[in-house]
């Protein structure tokens, strides 16, 4: 082993070369070598400093590193963000590494210190060296101009061969193997050789590029300047012998010519493909240029996929997936028949499937694709408040791309999709646009053939395009857009279509994710009644899927851990799976009471009873309202109250009895929101009740709007406010006259054990509920 041999800390360098007789500042934050160099400051010892071959590897070995490095010197060390520790240190002398040990908390090496030996240069020869290097590097610099007026000065205040060569190695931008050369050169003049052998090879780069710059010039008239790039990349393509270059340009020409689409569409293609070809050098341009190109290749323009023809094939498919939504499918149906008749020239729909959430709009749109045979491709409209994401944004913006309409199209790949705009209730607005008026012109048969993408700057064909839109409530669609969508309701669903849905597709359909078979679990058709009529309260099936999950899961629990080998869910055990009861059906009040009026409402989960409660009390007049209730049902109480006062005689109320007597009105769950024109009949059925002091037949419900006069005007969501009455045990509903065309479309299933009484005016409202 030689003589003068330390075993220091060792910290191994990425992409730098510390040379002695620098003081170096380098950042560190592996853990070995912060360690290293903590340890270094701690014990005051020195620590050595060595360079890795390949920067990327992160947990270099010995065979990783170079065998000469730098003994240093730490002078300072800071704590950065991010665990990050900045070193600063003086650089002794040079040192080799012969093994190192990482066993420890930072890596130790055992570092052979190397004895510079004692050269004797004459000052004739010296003088001789230098001025070849000042030369060479005056020749560098005054090409790449990195020295600053204060580094040319420390060079030229240099006298000695070794301090020039040294302030020189510090001020130019060398690579970390160049500085190793230097580092591992133990004589003065291998290490002159490496710096020299630098400045040439540069220096001659240099030329070569002079060179080609000159040789452009005079390939260029002064009449063609602007394509100075251009011809600039054609002779260093040229002098390397690449001629490659234009390989993609020429494939992008080929595709175009091949390309299904109009000619307008081709011309603008090859116009934008010559673009490129001409800003071949400017990265910016030709990367924009570049995405704008393929991007309307990628575009299926005027490919289309051959539709069903089989109307009896495209309604199994749709009876397959779903129970029900028979309106959904009959106007599907309908468009098939047409397109067979018509050839495939009639116009593709544009449907709105509205309704509460978890009643399948969705889920059925991808099977009415299926049925179809179209490519079905989902948008989700919820949230979007940029006129941008529908019209895409002008190819020069930075991040352009194209409207979510042309991305789904390419998405794709066929000019006849089926394209789901999902929640378009949910459409926003910002300082953006308004997306609601960009759908405008999508959704127009009139326009949408020559629909226009910012980012394409082309017309986009989507009249072969069939959209199918879904919405939870059309109040918040702006009526143009409104106007341009055929509206099909997608109502709730009853007690039999959920019991049919879940046996018929939710139960395979939980038994498959959750891995168990048929043989393993059956639950009992008594206890699907009773999972949704006490354990969810839904107007469509999401709820009970998740139920029904709920139970497979305990299930499969059940069954891995061996205690059962099947299991039976029946009304008798279910609450061993699911808990208490959740829900309670409404039900009819055990006596007529005075005041006490059931009305009904519709919600985003279905229908709902809407108990109303009217009391009396002396005091001035005063109509009190709880229950927290909207704008438009207080108006609605005070229509009541005021409808109220001008029949009051009718039943024998003296005209003091409202000046001398508060009126509370109250809904219960006062904590939850209650607002829509539908509770006014009930508002002054209950009133008029409670100042006439006449009961109110507590089997009867009812709902409808009223004016001034009293009459009794439509309202909408009946269907699921006559299955709430039904739950509730009501038998006799009062709806309005204008509604008997909705009740007359409704199957039997809803209106069987209700006595639907039609109303025109509040008077036959009081007869039919007052009970004397």
């Amino acid at each position: 082993m030689p003589d003068e041999m330390l075993n220091l800390p060792v910290i191994p360098l990425r992409g730098l070369t510390i040379l002695p007789g620098t003081t170096v500042h380098f950042d560190v934050s592996r853990k070995q070598s912060i360690a290293a160099a903590n340890e270094a400051v701690t014990t005051g010892e020195k620590l050595f400093v060595v360079t890795q071959k390949d920067p990327v590897v992160d947990a270099p070995g010995f065979d990783d590193v170079y065998k000469v490095g730098t003994v240093v010197e730490v002078k300072q060390l800071n704590k950065m963000p991010d665990r990050i520790v900045r070193v600063m240190v003086e650089a002794k002398e040079r040192g080799i590494i012969h093994s190192y040990n990482e066993e420890n908390s930072c890596i130790k090496g055992d570092i052979e210190i190397i004895k510079e030996p004692d050269e004797k240069i004459t000052q004739v020869r010296e003088i001789a060296l230098l001025r070849e290097l000042k030369d060479e590097l005056a020749l560098y610099d005054g090409i790449n101009h990195e020295l600053t007026p204060v580094g040319i000065k420390n060079i030229d205040n240099q006298e000695s061969l070794s301090g020039t060569m040294l302030q020189i190695i510090m001020r130019i931008r060398m690579d970390f193997k160049t500085k190793q050369k230097y580092l591992e050169a133990n004589t003065l003049l291998e290490r002159y050789e490496v710096i020299l052998s630098f400045f040439s090879i540069e220096n001659e780069i240099s030329q070569v590029k002079a060179e080609i710059i000159e040789k452009v010039k005079t390939n260029i008239d002064k009449n063609q300047r602007e394509h100075i790039l251009r011809e600039q990349m054609r002779v260093i393509r040229d002098e390397l012998g690449e001629n490659d270059a234009t390989s993609d340009i020429d494939e992008m020409i080929e595709k175009t010519k091949k390309l299904n689409a109009d000619d307008e569409i081709k011309e603008k293609i090859l116009k934008e493909i010559k673009r490129l070809r001409m800003s071949a050098g400017n990265p910016a341009d030709s990367n924009v240029l570049r995405n704008y190109i393929e991007t309307m290749l990628d575009m299926p323009w005027n490919n289309c996929t051959e539709e069903n023809q089989n109307v009896e094939d495209a309604e199994k498919i749709l009876n397959r997936d779903h129970y029900g939504l028979t309106d959904v499918k009959e106007r599907m149906l309908e468009f098939l028949s047409v397109r067979v008749l018509t050839k495939d020239k009639g116009e593709s729909p544009i449907v709105c499937l509205v309704g509460p959430p978890g009643t399948g709009k969705t889920s059925i749109a991808h099977s009415i694709a299926e049925a179809l045979n179209k490519k079905y491709v989902r948008i989700c409209l919820g949230g979007v408040t940029d006129e941008s994401e529908i019209r895409g944004h002008r190819k020069t913006y930075v991040g352009a791309m194209p409207g979510r309409i042309a991305t789904a199209i390419r998405q794709a790949n066929t000019a006849n999709p089926l394209i789901l705009l999902d929640e378009i209730d949910k459409l926003g607005q910002s300082i953006h646009g308004n997306p609601a008026a960009a759908m405008l012109e999508v959704l127009d048969s009139e326009q949408n053939s020559k629909f226009r993408d910012n980012y394409l700057e082309v017309p986009l064909d989507l009249s072969k395009v069939m959209f199918i839109a879904t919405a939870n409530d059309l109040s918040t669609v702006p009526r143009p857009l409104l106007d341009r969508m055929e509206i099909v309701e997608v109502s709730s669903y009853t007690d039999n279509e959920k019991f049919h849905i879940a046996k018929e597709h939710l139960i395979q359909k939980e038994l498959e994710q959750n891995g168990l078979k048929r043989s393993q679990l059956t639950i009992s058709d008594e206890a699907i009644n009773k999972i949704i009529k006490y354990y969810t309260k839904e107007a469509g099936v999401r709820s009970l899927d998740r139920t029904i999950a709920k139970i497979c899961r305990k299930a499969a629990k059940i069954i891995v851990g061996k205690e059962k080998k099947s299991i039976k869910v029946t009304s008798k055990n279910i609450t061993k799976y699911l808990g208490k009861e959740k829900f309670r059906q409404d039900e009819a009040n055990e006596k007529n009471e005075i005041g006490i009026v059931r009305g009904l409402a519709w919600t985003s989960v279905g229908g709902d009873t809407l108990q109303i409660e009217v009391n009396t009390m002396p005091g001035k007049g005063i109509l009190v309202l709880t229950g927290n209730l909207g704008d438009v049902m207080k108006e609605s109480a005070q229509i009541a109250l005021s409808y109220a006062k001008s029949v009051a005689k009718e039943y024998g109320v003296d005209s003091k009895f409202f000046k001398e007597n508060d009126i509370h009105m109250h809904i219960p769950e006062g904590a939850v929101p209650k607002d829509g024109p539908s509770a006014g009949i009930t508002m002054s059925t209950a009133i008029v009740s409670a100042i006439a002091n006449i009961p109110v037949d507590r089997y009867l419900a009812m709902t409808g709007e009223v004016t001034l006069r009293g009459k009794v005007l439509p309202i909408g969501g009946l269907k699921e406010k006559l299955l709430a009455a039904k739950d509730a045990g009501m038998k006799k509903v009062l709806v309005p006259v204008k509604n008997k065309t909705d009740v007359e479309e409704f199957s039997t299933e809803i209106t069987d054990r209700l006595k639907i009484v039609y109303v025109s005016e509040m008077t036959e409202v009081l007869k039919q509920a007052l009970v004397k």
